[in-house]
């Protein structure tokens, strides 16, 4: 990802954003509610050993 890029995360998909130990990110989310609920699921944080896992990738 870029400065300014857009990410569209399409329902259902599970995800995890971060920034890194040197790089700040911030992050803007913008969804639909649904009738009775706010149609997000937050799952568990992300350990350090799944995140440094994943940079290697």
């Amino acid at each position: 990802m870029r400065p300014g890029d857009t990410v569209y995360t399409p329902p259902g998909e599970e995800h995890w954003h971060g920034a890194i130990i040197d790089n700040f990110m911030s992050h803007l989310a913008l969804l639909e509610g649904v009738d009775g609920g706010n149609g997000t699921t937050w799952l568990e944080p992300v350990t350090d050993e799944q995140y440094n896992a994943a940079k290697q990738r």
